[in-house]
């Protein structure tokens, strides 16, 4: 087992994108993991700890139990936000089996593949509602604005029971606690504060029970305090993560023309093309788990108490995994990419949001045949100082 050794210096996270290769990660990362896929690392707050860059390393670093995402134990791998405090109530990624055991087994045959695709004729009717509106608008309109947010937004509503008047807000509150740039009581206190309306919400259904995933929690053992916090984890994530796929997605591939034409002239390849993306864009580029007790990995020792950075974008780039990695092929198979996480806390809306990106996609690309950017490639803003990396906006015509 090897630790690193005196003459080893702890590298710092690297984070700027290659200029002109908005969807490529930080070029060091691949130089990393060629040397090694787990590297001494030092965190912005002074901790020692380390960055995994190998497929096969995060992957196992992912399964293992003797790693925790305990907030409060863990050292934040993108900016120095002090001591973090412990996960809210029903804040299922900050804390561990049991614990975790027993949310996952409530929500989990809520979010099956069979529940997720009865959802698809209303999400077609979502998509064909926002592209009508583009088509009457004429453009150039904002995609992002017009056609990625309102989407999934509006399904993730219905599905929870929050009123359609209320997403905006809501989602302006986890926009918050998703931006990595601002102090982590900041942060911390827009995802209260979404919980404290959701709090509001879960009383009103309990009086009275709604069709919906909330009206079927409602009936659970879960306080009003836990199932707010579920739903606040399930809505940011509904709200955030396919929107930006859906919008940094379009973006990718207006830019590979060649790839737009391959979808474009054959559509049954939808599913291997989102894996792709999926794999491809990696919107979550980095997470985190703190030893247990120490652990080899890698050839490494991991000490107890010690953070390990996961670049999860460097592991879907890695060429020991994906042939040819860097080139986005949206007829490989993609099978294996960590763009949901893995193991216990593997994404738990992974099959919805498969079902979104393959319902929208295919629809925009259809109805504006010429679907092309309406800025330069360049120009437009990418969301650098988010958690979750997207485009800020897509401006498109046709």
């Amino acid at each position: 087992m090897i630790e690193s050794g005196p003459t080893e210096i702890p590298v710092t996270l690297p984070t700027a994108r290659p200029e002109g290769r908005p969807f490529d990660p930080p070029a060091e990362l691949a130089a990393l993991r060629a040397r090694t896929p787990l590297t001494p690392m030092r965190f912005p707050d002074g901790h020692l700890g380390w960055l995994a860059t190998g497929h096969a390393e995060v992957r196992a670093i992912l399964a293992d139990s003797r790693f925790s995402t305990r907030y409060e134990i863990s050292h934040y791998a993108l900016a120095d936000t002090g001591p973090i405090p412990p996960a809210l109530p029903g804040d299922m990624l900050g804390i561990d089996a049991p614990a975790h055991t027993r949310y996952r087994k409530l929500l989990a045959g809520s979010f099956t593949v069979r529940r997720m695709r009865q959802l698809t004729e209303r999400i077609e009717q979502h998509t064909a509602h926002h592209l009508d509106a583009m088509e009457s608008a004429g453009g150039p309109v904002d995609l992002v604005e017009a056609f990625a947010n309102p989407i999934p937004a509006l399904v993730i509503c219905e599905l929870l029971g929050v009123p359609d008047a209320d997403r905006d807000a809501f989602r302006t509150r986890m926009a918050v606690a998703n931006e990595m740039d601002l102090p982590m009581d900041e942060r911390m206190a827009a995802f209260a504060e979404g919980q404290n309306y959701l709090r509001e919400l879960v009383r009103a259904t309990r009086a009275a029970p709604t069709d919906d995933l909330l009206g079927e929690l409602a009936i659970s053992d879960l306080t009003d305090d836990e199932l707010a916090g579920v739903a606040a984890l399930l809505l940011g994530a509904g709200l955030e993560t396919t929107a930006n796929m859906l919008a940094l997605g379009t973006f990718a591939l207006l830019t590979h023309p060649d790839q737009l034409a391959a979808l474009r002239a054959d559509p049954d390849i939808i599913d291997r093309a989102v894996e792709e993306l999926l794999r491809y864009l990696t919107i979550t580029p980095t997470g985190s788990r703190t030893a247990l007790e120490d652990v080899q990995i890698g050839g490494r020792v991991v000490r107890a108490g010690q953070t390990v950075a996961l670049s999860i974008q460097a592991a879907n780039r890695d060429p020991a995994r994906f042939e040819d990695p860097d080139t986005l092929d949206i007829r490989r198979s993609a099978v294996g990419h960590i763009g949901f996480g893995h193991g216990i806390h593997q994404c738990l809306g992974q099959q919805l949001a498969r079902v979104e990106l393959r319902v929208a996609l295919p629809a925009l690309l259809t109805r504006f045949p010429s679907l092309r950017l309406a800025i330069a490639p360049q120009d437009v803003p990418l969301r650098h100082d988010m958690d979750i990396y997207g485009v800020h906006r897509l401006p498109v015509t046709w």
